[in-house]
């Protein structure tokens, strides 16, 4: 199977004479182009005009000689590098013996192919498939041809034929060699067994096939291992495919000077030569072909540049998170950094974070590593970015009216320091603020207790800083002076928040400190305290008024029980004159009035207490004169009730409604013993409190029996 080989056969400029003889015949290895300069005739002068088509002197000539590997068609271009020129050619054989079966006695056999006239416009000749080969036994077809081309040849797998190419004007000019139809020539480099993968230029091939790929090296003039460049030439073929390196094209015809290690330069062209050595069969026509190419050396030298980049220094914590990959010291490449110059150039202590580098300001260093293995050292200047000045602040927030231990506070408004295009975010804690958790999701309107949360602002460089923001809630203030007062119902009295407050409000529309002529009621004020206000309640009671719970009478003589309003009470019997004692006595008999006021002083309560006439003796003798005790006159009295008692306190008699309020001297319908016997009278007054009145004395019943 034919293979293409992908590097071109270079055999160019002054080779050796020897090379212009038939027995020294350049291999040709498959169908590569071939471009050659001739520089004249070989050491040998052969005769090719007797039996061919040719002049009887070579001019500047060349030979080939190569071998078929597959069959088919064969045609080749003559190309010269200058269009005037005049090249012929003759292809002899088929052979198995080599030149010597090609001439007696240095005078050559017909040619199986031979054309003389290449100086057409174009200067192109050879072989080609638009002229059928003559019939046999004419095989020598267009031999002595006068026109630019000759009929392909049909060959056979196996033959060796040779080909001599001469320039009949002589001229220092070249041409190139160029193979066609469907046969292959013999060669190692076509082979699929040795050589499956495509032979490698080294470096760079260049956009231009006809020109040199470029090696890269770190710096030139330079010394350079050529032998490093071999496996990637050989790229996985046979190991038996032998490099080696020249700097001329003379030695890479012959192999000679094989360049090692040596000082290269970026002007010389270089060149690489690769043949095939068979170890089982050291003269196989195999062994002397070879495919060449060519190269530069161009300098890959890269230069670092210095850089410096920025962290903030968050906090006043005097470090920074630097990201050493950002600092522009090169383009591309690869990229190590060290603290220390002294670790870049030991390849120690290499700073494995360079995207989170913690560090304070300093200079570190990079090393640059490009595609082509150069290096170059860059420093990085670590710089901190302007921080962020901030100061604590103190909000002070009134009292929700409710909630009198919290407020609503707007912390967007807390003077911290911060400037214009610097972000805010709040926290609860100290903790949250620096690992930015749980913000605050409504400072604007943030209700709280007094407490301490912290605000993180941002610039634009994204450098931070936090500070503390101290949340007061304003309590409610109070009057201390302002209370609650009971007075008499008809009297006024005046308020009087006291001094020391911002304003006053009160409901009574009054803005002064107090307000007078207040009666009985409920007042408020609001009393402001800086920019809060506090609204305070103040009753004015009415005093309660005492009453007289009882009278007790003896005699002439009344005692007065009172209870309710405020100790201590005062009585009188006539409204003006006053004392403190709660009896009377010589009061006359009928009705008698009785005054009490308590300590507030107020209007006095009045009642009207009767004194009922005093009867100590009866004789119920039926004789008409004091028969009886009649207490009747009474009988308006509520409640009115005359009981009458034995010296033990024994029930005797009870006169109520029923019995007219008198008694007679009996018990149980029988008249009682002559005696001295006990009675109470009790009834409630007709005042609006319904006083209860108790009158108690002795009685002498005299019985006749």
């Amino acid at each position: 199977m034919k293979k293409t080989l992908l590097l071109l056969i270079l055999f160019i400029a002054q080779v050796f004479h020897a090379q212009s003889d038939c027995v020294s015949a350049i291999p040709l290895c498959g169908n590569s182009e071939i471009s050659y300069t001739p520089s004249g005739h070989g050491d040998i002068v052969e005769n090719l005009s007797t039996n061919g088509c040719l002049g009887r002197n070579e001019n500047y000539s060349v030979w080939y000689t190569f071998t078929v590997a597959t069959a088919g068609t064969l045609t080749f271009v003559i190309d010269p590098n200058v269009n005037s020129d005049d090249y012929d050619f003759a292809v002899y054989g088929p052979t198995t013996n080599g030149c010597t079966s090609l001439n007696t006695n240095n005078v050559f056999v017909t040619p199986l192919r031979c054309n003389y006239n290449g100086s057409t416009p174009t200067g192109n000749t050879g072989l080609t498939l638009t002229l059928p080969p003559p019939p046999p036994p004419n095989t020598n077809g267009n031999a002595g041809n006068a026109f630019e081309w000759s009929p392909y040849m049909q060959v056979q797998a196996g033959e060796t034929y040779y080909l001599v190419v001469d320039n009949f004007r002589s001229s220092p000019d070249g041409f190139k060699l160029i193979w066609g139809g469907t046969a292959s020539l013999s060669s190692a480099f076509n082979d699929p067994v040795l050589a499956p993968n495509p032979f490698l230029p080294p470096g760079i091939p260049n956009a231009d096939a006809t020109q040199p790929s470029d090696v890269m090296v770190c710096g030139l003039p330079s010394q350079f291992n050529f032998n490093t460049l071999t496996a990637g030439i050989v790229n996985g073929n046979n190991p038996n495919f032998k490099v080696t390196y020249h700097n001329n094209t003379n030695d890479v015809v012959t192999g000679n000077s094989p360049l090692n290690i040596a000082t290269v330069n970026g002007t010389t062209t270089y060149y690489y030569r690769i043949r095939y050595l068979d170890p089982d069969n050291p003269d196989s026509v195999i062994n002397k072909c070879f495919i060449s190419g060519k190269f530069k050396f161009k300098d890959a030298s890269i230069t670092a540049k210095n850089a410096t980049i920025f962290a903030c220094n968050n906090n006043g914590e005097g470090t920074g998170k630097f990201d050493l990959t950002t600092a522009d010291v090169f383009t591309g490449g690869t990229k190590k950094y060290y603290p220390t110059l002294a670790d870049l150039n030991a390849d120690t202590n290499e700073i494995t974070n360079p995207t989170n580098y913690i560090s304070a300001q300093k200079i570190v260093y990079a090393k640059v590593i490009s595609a082509f293995g150069c290096t170059a050292i860059g420093n990085i200047t670590l710089s901190f970015h302007p921080v962020v000045t901030l100061k604590d602040a103190l909000i002070q927030e009134c009292y929700i009216e409710n909630d009198i231990l919290r407020a609503k506070f707007d912390l967007t408004l807390a003077d911290v320091g911060a400037i214009a295009g610097q972000t805010k975010k709040f926290y609860k804690t100290l903790t949250d603020a620096t690992a930015e958790t749980n913000p605050i999701a409504a400072p604007d309107a943030y209700l709280t207790a007094s407490t301490e949360v912290y605000v993180r602002v941002t610039n634009a460089n994204q450098c931070y800083a936090i500070s503390k923001i101290t949340l007061k809630v304003l309590p409610p203030v109070k009057s201390a002076v302002l209370k609650d007062k009971t007075i008499c119902a008809e009297e006024k009295t005046t308020l009087d928040a006291g001094p020391g407050f911002d304003g006053y409000e009160w409901s009574t529309g009054a803005t002064t400190q107090s307000i007078s002529n207040a009666g009985i009621g409920v007042y408020w004020v609001k009393l402001k305290t800086g920019k809060c206000f506090t609204l305070q309640t103040v009753t004015i009671f009415a005093s309660t008024q005492p009453v007289i719970a009882s009278v007790e009478i003896s005699n002439n003589t009344i005692t007065v029980n009172a209870s309710g309003g405020t100790p201590p009470y005062m009585y009188s019997t006539d409204g003006v004159t006053w004392q403190a004692s709660n009896s009377f006595s010589g009061l006359p008999r009928g009705e008698n009035k009785i005054f009490l006021k308590d300590s507030f002083n107020c209007n006095p309560i009045q009642i009207t207490v009767t004194v009922p006439n005093l009867i100590n003796a009866i004789t119920p003798n039926g004789d008409k004169v004091n028969d009886e005790v009649d207490y009747s006159a009474l009988a308006y009295k509520k409640n009115l009730v005359f009981i009458v008692y034995d010296r033990y306190g024994n029930k005797l008699y009870e006169a109520n409604k029923m019995r007219d309020y008198k008694w007679d001297g009996t018990a149980s319908g029988k008249k009682i013993p002559t005696g001295t016997y006990w009675y109470s009278i009790s009834w409630n007054e007709n005042d609006k409190n319904g006083t209860e009145t108790k009158y108690s004395g002795w009685i002498l019943v005299k019985n006749k029996e």
